[in-house]
Order: structure tokens, then C-alpha cells, then sequence
């Protein structure tokens, strides 16, 4: 593998209306998606995600049974197979995040991941599932009424260009699985978002590249953007952003955008700053029992 990688990190608008059927959002986001995954093939890229359940709206502002039907199988769901071809056409590795279904009614929030020649390699399953408000209208982040807690752990993809990792969304705001991602090889890990401004837009840029600087990796962070009705909960702040295991910024999208964000990451930097701090040699997991023991 070259130490050079190009990624690419798509942040979108989705354009649909919420009352709309589901088929329809899932119709115009794919189609659209596609071009975008074109483009940053055409821009370089050879690893790219997409947003949190890209096919959609951020439908979990609202609780209602409707959404279900856009989950699907993974693998053998029609989007992980239309997207296998995709990739396998360009050459690319995909991080495909969208709405999982489990034999007859189990549903996770997942990513996908598919190798440059269009072979599934596995899938992550989001871990922590939020269940908050957000403004004062009853809107907010009402995943647990979608979301079983994922139940596959934190899995590392080799790739035909980089180790990868994936976290999703709210998992950004645990370390401990960071931690893992890290431990298990992970060169790259990609949280596919969907965040408003007024809650978390002060952490967006402090978190992650915390998680980057202390376990010795980059981390690519994707949101979407724009407001979605009839919810209107709060502005996808975009600024989907690649981050190098100092803590730098190597590229950040807008605000506002429909954007293909390009970076690149170099493996060699990653050894650099890990035989520089070494905080994997001087970790003492011996002495950490009692962070599960503890009650909360």
C-alpha cells in the first residue's frame, strides 16, 4: 500500500419533503449520491463515506413508524448491492452508512463497507444510541425508537488502501471505542454524522481531533447540511473535515455546501507521531478494571 491516500468525504442537502413517501427520498438521495461519489472519484479519492443514513432525511427528528420501511438488508439489500457495483466500477473503497433491518423488524443504525473491487467487507453497527430533544417544538434525536444498540463491536476493515475504522454520529462523544479502533490497527477511522447547531457544534471541532491525537490515527468526520422540513429542527452545520494524528486540519468543507471534501492522509505521519508519544506503550490497561465496575 502507498503511504499517500486520497479521501473523500461527501456532505449533502437532502432535498425531499418529509411528508413525502419514503421510496421517493431514497430515489432522489441515491441518484444524487452517485454523482457526488463520481465526482470525488474524479477529484482523486480512493477511499469515501457518505453521511449518516445518506438515503434519507435525518427522519429521527420525529418518531413515526413510517421510516422503518427505508431500512434495509446488509448485504443483500438493493443500496449495498447498487453501491458494490459503484465502487467496483471506480475503483474505490465505500463507507456506506444507512438503515439496517434484521430479519423481520431488528433495526440498526450501520455503515457498510465495501472494497476498492467491490466486495463486501463488513459492517458496523453505532453503538450508542441518543435519545435527546432538540429545540422546543418535539423535535430531536429520537434514535432509540429506530435504533437497536449495535452488537458487532469495533471492527477494523483492511482495505485495498488504508486500515479503516467506523464510528457513527453520537458514538463521537465515547473514547473508549476510539480507544479500540486504534488497538485494533486502525490508519483512518470515519464518523458519518448528521448534527444540528445549538448542540453539539461546539464539540465538532474538539472531539475528534482529541480522538486523533490520542490514539495516533487520522479521523474523517462527515456531516450533512441545510435545514430539512416540515422538522426544521436546527441547521446541519456541514464542515465535514479530515484531521491528521496532531491534531491538524488537512482539508474542512463549508458551512452550507453540497460538497465533495478532499484530503489526503500519509501512513508515514501516523508513525511519526506514534514513535513520538508512544502512548500505546505507556498505556496500563492493568489499572482501568475499574472503569467498567463502576456504576454510572
Amino acid at each position: 500500500m502507498a503511504d499517500q491516500v486520497t479521501i473523500g468525504l461527501i456532505q449533502a442537502s437532502h432535498d425531499v419533503h418529509g411528508d413525502e413517501p419514503v421510496k421517493v427520498h431514497k430515489e432522489k438521495a441515491i441518484e444524487k449520491h452517485i454523482k457526488l461519489v463520481q465526482e470525488a472519484k474524479d477529484r482523486g479519492a480512493q477511499i469515501i463515506c457518505l453521511q449518516e443514513i445518506f438515503y434519507g432525511p435525518y427522519f429521527c427528528a420525529e418518531q413515526n413508524t413510517k421510516w422503518y420501511d427505508a431500512a434495509e438488508e446488509i448485504p443483500n439489500g438493493p443500496t449495498t448491492k447498487r453501491f458494490q457495483e459503484l465502487a467496483k466500477q471506480l475503483g474505490v473503497v465505500i463507507v456506506l452508512p444507512i438503515y439496517e433491518r434484521e430479519g423481520i423488524a431488528t433495526y440498526y443504525n450501520t455503515a457498510a463497507v465495501i472494497d476498492a473491487d467491490g466486495t463486501y467487507l463488513g459492517k458496523y453497527r453505532k453503538q450508542h444510541i441518543p435519545h435527546v430533544g432538540v429545540g422546543n417544538e418535539g423535535c430531536g434525536f429520537w434514535e432509540k425508537f429506530y435504533f437497536k444498540p449495535g452488537n458487532l463491536g469495533y471492527s477494523v476493515f483492511d482495505t485495498a488502501f488504508a486500515k479503516i475504522g467506523v464510528y457513527i454520529c453520537y458514538d463521537r462523544h465515547f473514547p473508549e471505542g476510539a480507544r479500540i479502533l486504534g488497538l485494533k490497527g486502525a490508519e483512518i477511522v470515519f464518523n458519518p454524522s448528521a448534527t444540528v447547531a445549538g448542540l453539539s457544534e461546539y464539540l465538532w471541532k474538539l472531539e475528534q481531533p482529541a480522538h486523533a491525537v490520542a490514539n495516533g490515527y487520522y479521523v474523517a468526520a462527515i456531516n450533512r447540511v441545510g435545514y430539512e422540513a416540515p422538522w426544521n429542527m436546527g441547521e446541519f452545520y456541514g464542515q465535514s473535515y479530515l484531521v491528521d494524528p496532531r491534531g491538524n486540519f488537512v482539508a474542512m468543507g463549508s458551512r452550507d455546501k453540497d460538497e465533495v471534501v478532499i484530503g489526503v492522509m500519509d501512513k508515514k505521519m501516523i508513525r511519526e507521531v506514534r514513535d513520538t508519544w508512544q502512548f500505546y506503550r505507556d498505556r496500563r490497561p492493568e489499572t482501568y478494571n475499574e472503569m467498567t465496575a463502576l456504576l454510572p
